[in-house]
């Protein structure tokens, strides 16, 4: 299967990140909303040079990843990865690793230095946590119970300047 990597928003990338982030199991109805409200800015000018995309389409016209990642304001080189969701169907190809190298390059070539990537710590999240550490970040801080009482925040990051 072809597989096309994009960085321009389009409309049905709404439907189709909605999709993706429920496929997962992962989040809440109101965390998959956050997630579309984040597409939604980046079609209007008010999200450009906020909000990036990196997008995988299939030979079908079908959305099979994202990333969706910025620049932390008022920091020197340090970005922030918002969203990084691959559907259900095509977890463990390889996609997800594909799409966080392209990231990488990308913030790269933006002047980034660093990138923070924030998980939380249940159990559910261990494969997610397990995928950072592989992909060379480092957890950074943990703040306890910060989503809810036994659910800390995570906080990874990778220097690309070393």
């Amino acid at each position: 299967m072809k597989l096309t990597y994009r960085e321009t928003v389009t409309p049905p990338d709404l439907e189709a990140v909605r999709k993706i982030v429920e496929s997962t199991g992962f989040f809440t109805e109101e965390e998959v909303d956050v997630a579309v409200e984040l597409v939604d800015a980046g079609l209007t000018s008010e999200g450009l040079g906020c909000y990036h995309f990196i997008f995988c389409d299939d030979n079908r016209g079908n959305v099979l990843g994202y990333t969706c990642f910025g620049p932390v304001i008022c920091t020197e080189g340090s970005f922030d990865l918002y969203w990084m969701a691959v559907h259900r169907d095509s977890q463990g190809s390889g996609l997800g690793k594909a799409l966080l190298v392209r990231t990488e390059e990308r913030i790269r070539e933006m002047g980034g230095v660093r990138i923070y990537i924030e998980t939380a710590s249940r159990d559910l999240y261990k494969p997610t946590q397990g995928f950072y550490l592989k992909s060379g970040y480092e957890q950074d801080a943990v703040l306890r119970d910060y989503y809810a009482k036994g659910d800390s925040k995570i906080i990874y990051v990778k220097h690309l300047d070393g």
